[in-house]
């Protein structure tokens, strides 16, 4: 069993550009990486509300049939989707942080 992919479901879905909605994704795990490249997004630096943006497109790794998921895409999720996955990144990460503690994997 893989321990760094989750799967996710949108509660709106996200409206592509053809009107199609996409609701279901993969999200994986960050990584180190991760936080290096997003610290050094110019994007980031120039304001810093974009990182959630910047570091979802890089751990959604899929989302409906739209891949590679990109910030830019990631601008137009409604508001509630956005919540939803900030909080799904923050409760698997936290999640697995928990399970190399207890020691359960």
């Amino acid at each position: 069993m893989d321990y760094t992919y989750f799967e996710f479901t949108l509660p709106k879905g996200l409206v592509d550009e053809n009107g199609g909605i996409h609701h279901h994704g993969i999200m994986r795990l960050v990584t180190g990486k991760d936080e290096i490249v997003v610290n050094k997004d110019s994007r980031v630096q120039q304001e810093p509300y974009y990182r959630i943006l910047v570091i979802l497109s890089r751990v959604i790794t899929r989302l409906g049939n739209l891949s590679p998921v990109t910030p830019k895409l990631l601008e137009q999720l409604f508001l509630v989707d956005l919540i939803y996955v900030q909080n799904f990144l923050n409760r698997i990460n936290q999640h697995e942080e928990g399970l190399a503690r207890s020691g359960e994997f």
